[in-house]
């Protein structure tokens, strides 16, 4: 068994997360300090990750909870459909629980998972609620300073921006990594635009 964990964190030190390193030593750890609002493919740990996983030097990865993949439910549902798509066990330590059983998919697993995915969106979604109300007061007394983030990109102009990785996906002849080299993309990007197309081959709204 080629063992992972992933860890993330918002805030954290050297010495934290040398100490973290330290007290799993039978297993790659992957660590990033940064927000849990980053998509999971777009997290410079993660990625490097899903490069050991693409190379098969991980099978088996432990988070501490659903919510250390994302605040997002799709986010945390593609990246466990990823998971399971390269035969990775998943383990959620705060559930004692894994995503396969006897060498397949534990429907049990799925079901916890995707409630839990929605109650983490739920929880950031009321955090940026507050957030907006919090603004809307500053705003209203003119001491806000900041700026109002822009839409992100719709799938569909995802895709057409990077039809040479669709093409290569669907070609179905080379790894992500590889593809990620021959359109000189990064990884994650190669990976969300098999996200995308997964997606919409499964008909998921």
């Amino acid at each position: 068994m080629k063992k992972a964990r992933y860890v993330r964190v918002s805030s954290g030190t050297q010495n934290t997360i040398r100490q973290t390193i330290k007290q799993h030593p039978d297993e790659q750890v992957f660590i990033d300090v940064i927000s849990g609002a980053v998509a999971f493919n777009d997290r410079p740990q993660a990625q490097l990750l899903i490069e050991a996983i693409e190379a098969g030097t991980v099978d088996y990865l432990t988070v501490e909870s659903i919510d250390r993949i994302g605040r997002d439910a799709f986010n945390i549902q593609s990246t466990i459909q990823y998971l399971n798509s390269k035969s990775v066990n998943l383990k959620v330590e705060n559930l004692g629980i894994e995503s396969f059983a006897n060498n397949k998919p534990n429907p049990i697993f799925k079901m916890i998972a995707d409630v839990l995915a929605n109650v983490a969106e739920l929880t950031r979604n009321n955090i940026r609620e507050s957030q907006a109300q919090g603004i809307a007061v500053a705003v209203a007394q003119g001491k806000f300073r900041g700026r109002v983030k822009g839409t992100t990109t719709s799938d569909k102009d995802f895709l057409k921006k990077y039809d040479n990785v669709v093409k290569e996906l669907k070609a179905g002849v080379n790894s992500l990594r590889k593809i990620a080299k021959l359109t000189d993309t990064s990884l994650s990007t190669v990976t969300r635009v098999k996200t995308i197309l997964d997606k919409n081959e499964k008909g998921i709204n």
